[in-house]
């Protein structure tokens, strides 16, 4: 029994009021059966956008499908006259929109079975099936597979997505139509297809969705820099991987404990450089990926570019790949760790340690040891001390004011001596022992 929001019933009550039929639709209501959250709700009526809006004057209406925004309680319902398609020409959008008069004719045009069920408040309509596809866990497209994703090819990915997210699996003849349709997903925009690739990897079973894609043929055009991962062997002497390179990545993704998707993401990506640094020693069998980080960082600007993400997003992404080969030896200096801390950003040091977590589990080996729980220690500890010089206790305003300078390049060389003393242990970063070394030296003696 679906039950409803006081808000959505009120909301067919004015449709009904009105002579016109109001169905929840798509997300909403596969999501309502499965007692999820519901998070968007769409609607289908045989109500017309300007009747739509006569109902709700505050309306807003301004795309070619119909769809209305209406705000109800600060909550968005979008609602759209039942509708056909006519052909698609880009493998996207339709060319042609018709409105109709039955809900079946709605839903005859979407993409998946557990997409294709309406509910009016009083009863379920669902010719193709979906409520026992719900049941049995299955993503099945509605009608024929191969023309629904020759319609629009994101479907291809959000075929991926749904089984990914709730855990269901591909139906035999729509899981065969998406291989035989997998190159059609280079014709998709690249921050489309971005936005699906990122909801997997956000997903509960990340790792799921990308062998999901693996396993579709779909990752050769997405990712083909991941896809050659799967062909490069590191089992080796004198190595502990246990996995070829594409079967680590993946597993290094599923034990990643951050829950951020660039974060995920950058784990997942972040050996990409070794298919290009591969070699193996003829005589002794042992494989090496020299330098394989610099690789990788380029790879990961390239892909950052090519699924548009933001300027922020590519700079953590890459950031991760290149410094994740950072080394937690217990002989590793202060001023090592801290030149490391530096390099990549503060903000970014639990999103490395959990990529470095993930890295382990998926090479086979425990998630930390003793070295790690040190390095860890004193990434605190040397956070401690400043990484600048405008993180000492005093300024440049302090040094012109005792020494009576005026501003110039001699005060900062003086800041810059001070600062050396100071990460080097030699005077702690307070600034009362900072004024009395000002007042203890002369500048030039500060400099020396």
């Amino acid at each position: 029994m679906i039950t409803l929001p006081d808000r959505v019933k009120q909301f067919f009550n004015v449709f009904r009021a009105s002579g016109y039929q109001i169905y929840a639709v798509g997300g909403a209501v596969r999501n309502l059966l499965l007692n999820r959250t519901v998070d968007n709700w769409d609607f289908a009526t045989d109500a017309q956008p300007k009747q739509i809006q006569d109902l709700f004057p505050d309306a807003y209406y301004n795309n070619q499908y119909g769809t209305v925004t209406v705000a109800i309680e600060k909550v968005l319902f979008e609602v759209t006259p039942f509708r056909k398609e006519g052909d698609y020409q880009d493998a996207r959008h339709p060319q042609k929109i018709q409105w109709t008069k039955t809900i079946e004719d709605d839903l005859s045009r979407r993409d998946f079975t557990i997409n294709a069920i309406a509910y009016d408040g009083r009863e379920i309509s669902d010719p193709y099936g979906g409520q026992k596809d719900l049941a049995d866990k299955i993503i099945r497209a509605v009608g024929d597979p191969n023309q629904r994703f020759g319609e629009d090819a994101l479907r291809l990915m959000r075929a991926i997505r749904f089984a990914t997210e709730l855990g269901f699996l591909i139906e035999n003849a729509t899981r065969q139509a998406i291989i035989a349709n997998a190159r059609k997903i280079t014709r998709i925009a690249g921050e489309r297809v971005r936005d699906e690739l990122m909801k997997i990897i956000a997903s509960d079973n990340p790792a799921d969705g990308i062998l999901f894609l693996h396993n579709t043929k779909l990752l050769q055009y997405i990712l083909p820099e991941l896809e050659i991962c799967f062909m490069i062997p590191q089992k080796s002497p004198l190595r502990h991987h246990i996995y070829d390179v594409g079967t680590h990545s993946v597993m290094a993704l599923k034990n990643c404990p951050s829950p951020d998707p660039v974060t995920r993401l950058a784990t997942l990506l972040h050996d990409i450089g070794k298919a290009k640094t591969f070699r193996k020693d003829q005589k002794t069998g042992l494989i090496t990926f020299y330098n394989h980080e610099v690789a990788g960082t380029r790879l990961a600007e390239k892909i950052a570019s090519r699924l548009r993400l933001s300027n922020k997003d590519k700079s953590k992404l890459v950031r991760l790949v290149k410094y994740h080969q950072f080394t937690v030896s217990e002989i590793i200096t202060d001023k090592a760790i801290r030149r490391f801390i530096r390099e990549l950003g503060k903000e970014y040091i639990q999103d490395m340690l959990d990529l470095r977590t993930g890295d382990r589990v998926g090479s086979g080996a425990k998630s930390t040891s003793w070295r790690f729980e040190l390095f860890k220690k004193r990434l605190i500890e040397v956070q401690k001390e400043p990484f600048k010089i405008t993180d000492l206790k005093i300024n440049g305003n302090d040094v012109m004011q005792i020494l009576h300078l005026k501003s110039g390049p001699q005060v900062g060389q003086i800041l810059a001596s001070i600062f050396s003393q100071v990460i080097e242990g030699k005077i702690k970063n307070k600034r009362a022992d900072l004024i009395k070394l000002i007042k203890r030296h002369r500048p030039l003696q500060l400099i020396n």
